[in-house]
């Protein structure tokens, strides 16, 4: 059964602001959501001062009429102390994208053909460190009765679920940083092979807390420089990257059958695109570094490309997963020139990363919607802090030959375009996306 999956609704809490609009005129506009934790206000005391990086990618706090977060905004006060920070970003951007779509009015749609496929790659990390603190210090009554419903990686799509009655396919990968890209590539083969023909889907992730950050730190991970000017911390392609920048958000996609949509009546206008092609694939290298020569970022684009039926040079525009680590970088570049070859003049590259830092497992899908939008309204977010491109002490400044699109925003006409995310434990995901008629 050959079904065509549509996007209808976009959901975003980022770094850069609460709401796709917002957010999208943020990006475009060139503006960053990095900040530094000397500007927490328990920095000291949390002990954000000992760890050597100092820039987080962090959801504003405030009114949402601002585009800021406020969870009195979204949920009952009681309601809020309920839900883990993680899940209460993925019940707020899937209200907006359920609200896009306009399929919160629908009646006509039976339950159980509408899932949910919303994924973690931590979960509450607050959880975690909280009960782990006061089992410590006070032992089993210090134990919060919510503690694992709160922590499981699951509970934003479960909850999700049970506060709309969807019934259908209920599932939550967690992949690291590819979680929210194979999120939404599962939800497409759902509809594919017909276990429903609606799917709310993406990734969501709130582990801004100095243990987070002190794990990456310790693990190399993230960037030590750059301290004093958190803006251009995350540099991805750059000369001077030197780590990722840790961030928080979700993005969440009502994703449906093309017949399902017109049937309720969807504007075909309204249609943001159409999903062709979904890829993934498995390094079998290392639990942290990706092979340098890119293999498994390739394979995995290559799947992508050859699913949707179409021809590599179809793609105009790639939404890299590029994190600003050194060879990171380099080996997604790697696999981008091994499957493009020498027709890569009129491919764009970016990624949304210098903006909003790395949302580890929400990251595939705040840059699914990115990428949907960029076909949308033929635009091409830019990649910031990108002065020298790819010339690090260790590259070979030959193999930088795309357009990495720095510092600007572009106008682009965008038929094809494939987003790719990667992951720790050598996990990677790509899919494909294509403007609709």
């Amino acid at each position: 059964m050959s079904r065509r999956v549509v996007i209808t609704g976009l959901g975003l809490v980022t770094p850069l602001g609460v709401g796709v609009p917002v957010t999208w005129r943020n990006l475009i506009a060139g503006k960053s959501g990095i900040i530094s934790t000397t500007s927490l206000p328990n920095y000291e005391k949390d002990g954000w001062d000992k760890i050597p990086s100092k820039v987080i990618g962090k959801v504003p706090h405030g009114s949402l009429t601002e585009g800021k977060w406020d969870p009195e905004d979204h949920f009952e006060r009681g309601e809020a102390r309920r839900l883990a920070l993680f899940a209460q970003y993925g019940l707020a951007a899937t209200k907006e994208a359920l609200e896009d779509s306009k399929l919160i009015n629908d009646t006509d749609t039976p339950k159980d053909r509408i899932g949910v496929a919303v994924g973690s790659g931590i979960g509450s990390f607050h959880d975690l460190y909280e009960n782990a603190i006061g089992f410590n210090e006070s032992g089993y009554r210090k134990v919060q009765p919510l503690f694992v419903p709160k922590l499981l990686t699951n509970m934003a799509a479960g909850n999700i679920s049970i506060k709309y009655g969807f019934q259908g396919p209920l599932h939550s990968v967690s992949t690291a940083c590819a979680t929210g890209l194979h999120a939404i590539g599962d939800a497409y083969n759902f509809i594919k092979n017909d276990y429903a023909d609606v799917m709310i889907c993406g990734g969501t992730e709130s582990s801004i807390h100095p243990l987070a950050l002190s794990g990456f730190a310790r693990a190399r991970s993230v960037t030590t420089e750059f301290n004093d000017t958190p803006e251009k911390a995350s540099r991805p392609f750059d000369a001077n990257r030197n780590g990722f920048v840790l961030g928080e958000g979700s993005g969440i996609v009502v994703i449906e059958s093309l017949e399902h949509a017109l049937k309720r009546g969807v504007n075909p206008d309204n249609i943001y695109a159409e999903i062709k092609g979904y890829g993934l694939s498995g390094d079998a290298h290392h639990i942290t570094a990706p092979l340098e020569n890119g293999d498994g970022a390739y394979r995995s684009m290559k799947i992508a490309v050859e699913r949707s039926g179409i021809n590599v040079n179809d793609i105009d525009y790639i939404n890299a997963h590029a994190t600003s680590t050194v060879i990171g970088d380099r080996a997604e570049n790697n696999a981008m020139v091994r499957l493009f070859g020498d027709n890569t003049n009129n491919v764009a590259v970016s990624s949304n990363k210098s903006s909003i830092g790395h949302l580890l497992g929400a990251a595939g899908a705040v840059e699914s919607i990115f990428t949907i939008k960029a076909i949308k309204d033929s635009i091409v977010p830019p990649t910031l802090n990108l002065d020298q491109i790819g010339q690090h002490k260790e590259d070979s400044q030959s193999l930088f030959k795309f357009d990495y699109v720095p510092n600007v925003a572009k106008s682009k006409d965008i038929n094809y375009a494939i987003c790719n995310s990667f992951g720790f434990g050598g996990v990677n995901a790509t899919v494909c996306f294509k403007k609709f008629s």
